[in-house]
């Protein structure tokens, strides 16, 4: 059965199955034994020499210690003298996630944040940026606060029109950066289209921040991106329990500049984080589907629901870009955005009724979660910014979890209804006097 089918009925959800490029099994060997990529892949694939140390013989890769100082005395340097510079277990997941992503090379570091920062640090003062209007609030924090104070020059454009990324690019121009789908508001950017833009102004970058849909259902760099980002903490590990960053290239120079960078800059994680999120890969395929069954289900719930304003959820047919992710996504997350109707009192009441889903920022985890952006995790976004991009008073962001449908169906059926009756609890969510500092 087609997955797309039947995504705008309120009724039976569509079966949810792996798209084109996953037909067969994961590409890393993480779930299925594919032709060419056997299971150790993403097991013992990151031991460089075989026999230097003791594979594993459980499920699971093992941690190794941040500095192996024997490898250097007994054996021939290995490029594990220094936890910054290499290990290997950061190594088995970047090559796990270099294979998923459909990219040649994998560097890790210790959040996304830290991934964008390194990313940057490519370029130089006088160089331009184009950024999505639409950003997740840390990246855009960053580039308005940090990298405008070091000589580089931001500017924010609404790229579901290819044509206003064309229109924005000027010599200056070294990079562009888009996320799809967008957070909050889950616009949809073409990516090939962009892509087919920045081909025809050489040296410019073009980076896809691919935090909301994984590498299970989108694959930027097969799209003609130079750079995929992840911020694993999300979706790739998808258990609320690593800070992590992953970026994805092709091109052996790209990979050796920000190699250096890695190592020159120190923002890479732990061998734990790493291990950790070796785990979480293995059940990705798994976690996916059920996050894009529960997540339509919720925003065709929303979508028929009288407390409602609207729904945003890429997967509806309602959705302006719907053929845009049918195109270049195999599904989508448990990412579904709402409009409540009320105003902000009303907002804050559903966010406190509610019991099966908890109120907090990030996402991507087992659990459901819901926020307010407004005033989490766009807080640090300037008022008439988000205004202007529809982050609104009444704007609510969920995360839908692994939970039971029925469960999550009947918290926000029961919370709707008592914030939308006027039934408010006692307290409620205030604005708060310092910009919070955004985190998911």
């Amino acid at each position: 059965m087609d997955v797309w089918g039947g995504a705008g009925e309120c009724g039976s959800l569509p079966q949810c199955t792996p798209g084109p490029f996953l037909q067969g099994g994961c590409p890393a060997g993480c779930w299925d034994v594919v032709p060419g990529h056997p299971p150790a892949a993403l097991g013992g694939a990151g031991f460089p020499q075989p026999g230097l140390f003791k594979e594993p013989t459980t499920a699971v890769m093992p941690e190794f210690p941040s500095a192996l100082s024997d490898v250097c005395f007994l054996f021939p340097p290995q490029g594990y003298e220094y936890i910054r510079s290499g290990n290997p277990t950061r190594e088995c997941l970047e090559k796990a996630m270099a294979a998923l992503d459909g990219g040649k090379y994998c560097l890790a570091y210790s959040s996304g944040s830290a991934a964008l920062l390194n990313i940057c640090h490519l370029l130089k003062p006088g160089d331009t940026v184009i950024s999505i209007d639409d950003v997740y609030g840390g990246t855009n924090r960053y580039f308005q606060k940090v990298a405008s104070e070091n000589n580089l020059k931001v500017i924010f454009v609404d790229c579901t029109n290819p044509k206003c990324l064309e229109a924005a690019i000027t010599p200056e121009t070294k990079l562009v950066w888009l996320e799809t789908p967008t957070n909050p508001t889950l616009k949809v950017i073409d990516i090939k289209a962009c892509a087919d833009i920045v081909r025809r102004h050489p040296g410019v970058l073009l980076a896809v921040d691919n935090s909301f849909m994984s590498a299970y259902f989108q694959r930027p760099l097969s799209l003609g991106a130079d750079i995929c980002m992840s911020s694993a903490t999300k979706y790739m590990n998808g258990h609320s329990d690593v800070l992590i960053g992953l970026v994805s290239v092709n091109r052996d120079d790209l990979y050796e500049r920000l190699k250096f960078l890695q190592n020159a800059l120190g923002a890479v994680p732990s061998p734990f984080d790493c291990f950790l999120c070796n785990r979480g890969l293995k059940t990705l395929h798994i976690r996916m589907k059920l996050h894009f069954k529960n997540g339509l289900a919720v925003a065709k719930f929303l979508e028929c629901h009288p407390r409602v304003e609207k729904v945003i959820y890429p997967g509806l047919p309602s959705h302006p870009q719907h053929e845009v992710i049918k195109k270049q996504c195999t599904g989508c997350p448990g990412m579904v955005t709402f409009y409540i109707k009320g105003n902000i009192k009303n907002a804050s009441a559903f966010l406190r009724k509610l019991k099966v889903f908890t109120l907090a920022e990030s996402l991507g985890g087992y659990e459901s979660l819901a926020e307010h952006p407004a005033i989490m995790t766009h807080a640090s976004v300037p008022e008439k910014e988000r205004e202007k991009l529809g982050i609104t008073d009444t704007l609510i962001r969920l995360s839908v979890g692994l939970e039971d449908e029925e469960d999550l169906l009947g918290d926000l059926d029961q919370a709707l209804e008592a914030a939308v009756s006027g039934e408010f609890p006692p307290t409620t969510i205030q604005q708060q006097s310092q910009p919070a500092l955004p985190r998911g």
